[in-house]
């Protein structure tokens, strides 16, 4: 392993008591080695519901596995149970060794459940959270982490208030008291519409700092995602012709087999537009459509996806152009599967929806006229994520019509999971006597390609929050800004019901019924 005293960045704040100091010959502008966080702490509320343990705490383990963390680390784990340590770690240690994407290794489990601890209580309690402030201040010594600490806020939306408040009561938010960096990672949906999104913002704002809120999207963690702008920015061959010049249309569609399983109580009241669309959607949009930003900075990053999503129209008329769906009662992978209405805790009468398909256009220069079609679904016949580039077909074909029927748009398709890659589709000649032609694919995958396996989403994110890098991580201004193009949405359909579509289909009739009127189709996913 390497010697963490060498690969720890350098950093504008003094290091933490008892740590030793950066390497005063590293540069902090170079990345070719990996950055190790400051001795640190991570608070997980909500420790032991689904997030924590499918993602947070595998995520952990193989950051640790990897040598991403530094030697002075602590987890504490915070939720409703009446447990102390010994409970906690063999629950912990199930949920690293079943989720670890890495090898696992005993040794490298023993160093870091030497510094997990367990806080039990509900987020109502002050004598819980009078108890996790004792505990914090335990560890400054216990594991030498200083005044440094991440609050992961891995719980229902409605609580993120009382927690806050909570952590405002204790001084556990204040930095300048603490003398170490303080930050709170929020996760989606950030609030229900504009009003309860800006009044989250000023509370949490207030709480810690705007530098120290860290509002998580893990879709903005996966390697494809990021892959977009080095596909645009990093190649010549592709961002002259990423324009309206050139592209007839947009399509992005992120598709789950799956149901709702057991979330009916959080769905029924967010939906397929609230859930999915407002956030990661809407920011694979922006990332794909924005202008080139100066630098890779987070600040710079952010001001260009802010620009677009200011640019992103709804259509005047929201009934034409877009669809609201609610599954029926179906097949998906060879098994019968219950109605949206059948499944447990939803209400009979509910009018949620499962599909949402969307037709979005852009007011800039850019991207004047090209439609962009958005489209989230459950119960669809395959999981996957892709944002597929149409492009308008050639303006002369010195071939006759016969020749060319089996030919198509030029695509590129960039798919974000689950076979993460890139496709690229064009016209070739089909072997023969013949001037036959038909679309072939160029695909490039990740899998293939890579020796080393991409990490998981919440691994980078992690990983980037304990750093302080912002650059995954949407502002206030963004979050607020995409409730801007949801809420007339939701308020157009306000008191309409979801048109039914079976499971196992591409979503209901009327979202192909929409493209076809534009004289386009739903790519084949």
């Amino acid at each position: 392993m390497p010697d963490t005293d060498v690969l720890r960045p350098e950093t504008v704040d003094a290091p933490p008591e008892g740590s030793p100091p950066p390497n005063p010959l590293r540069d902090p502008r170079d990345r070719r080695l990996p950055r190790i966080p400051e001795p640190c702490a991570l608070v997980i509320f909500g420790v032991t519901g689904d997030l924590a343990r499918r993602k947070l705490i595998p995520a952990v383990y193989d950051l640790a596995n990897r040598g991403l963390l530094p030697p002075h680390f602590a987890m504490v784990g915070f939720a409703r149970r009446d447990w102390g340590d010994g409970e906690f770690l063999p629950i912990a240690r199930d949920a690293a060794r079943n989720g670890a994407r890495t090898a696992w290794r005993e040794e490298v489990w023993q160093r870091l459940a030497d510094g997990f601890r367990f806080v039990g209580g509900s987020f109502e309690d002050d004598a819980a959270f009078d108890e996790l402030a004792a505990e914090m201040r335990r560890l400054r010594t216990d594991r030498g982490v200083g005044g440094n600490a991440a609050f992961y806020f891995s719980i229902p939306p409605a609580a993120f208030p009382v927690v806050l408040r909570q952590l405002e009561r204790t001084g556990l938010a204040d930095a300048e008291r603490e003398r170490g960096w303080r930050r709170v990672v929020v996760e989606k949906p950030f609030g229900q519409d504009l009003p309860s999104a800006r009044s989250l913002n000023e509370l949490v704002d207030t709480v810690f700092t705007p530098e120290g809120v860290f509002r998580i999207d893990h879709y903005l963690g996966k390697e494809t995602v990021q892959n977009i702008l080095a596909l645009r920015f990093a190649n010549t061959l592709f961002e002259p012709v990423w324009s309206a010049r050139y592209v007839d249309s947009v399509q992005i569609t992120m598709a789950e087999d799956l149901g709702i399983g057991s979330r009916a109580g959080f769905y029924d009241s967010a939906g397929a537009a609230r859930d999915v669309l407002q956030n990661h959607l809407l920011q694979l949009l922006a990332l794909v459509a924005m202008e080139e930003p100066t630098s890779f900075d987070a600040e710079e990053i952010r001001t260009e996806k802010l620009k677009l999503l200011k640019a992103i129209a709804v259509s005047e008329d929201i009934a034409a152009d877009t669809v609201r769906g609610q599954y029926l009662a179906g097949w998906v992978g060879g098994e019968r599967v219950n109605g949206y209405l059948e499944e447990p805790k939803v209400p009979a009468d509910s009018a949620t929806e499962t599909y949402v398909a969307v037709n979005l256009s852009i007011k800039n220069r850019r991207w004047a006229g090209v439609p962009f079609f958005v489209r989230c679904g459950k119960r669809l016949p395959r999981r996957v994520t892709e944002v597929a580039i149409l492009f308008k077909k050639a303006p002369h074909l010195p071939f006759h019509p016969t020749d060319v029927e089996m030919l198509g748009h030029n695509q590129l398709v960039i798919r974000v999971q689950p076979d993460e890659g890139v496709v690229l589709k064009f016209g070739s000649k089909v072997p023969g006597t013949t001037m036959e032609l038909r679309d072939i694919a160029m695909d490039f995958g990740y899998g293939e390609t890579f020796t080393e396996t991409s990490p998981e989403a919440y691994e980078r994110l992690v990983l980037d929050v304990l750093l302080g890098d912002r650059t995954l991580f949407p502002n206030a201004a963004e979050v607020e800004q995409s409730w801007r193009v949801v809420d007339p949405l939701q308020a157009a359909w306000r008191g309409t019901r979801p048109q039914p579509y079976r499971a196992g289909e591409w979503g209901p009739r009327a979202a192909d019924d929409m493209l076809r009127r534009t004289g386009h189709s739903w790519r084949r996913a």
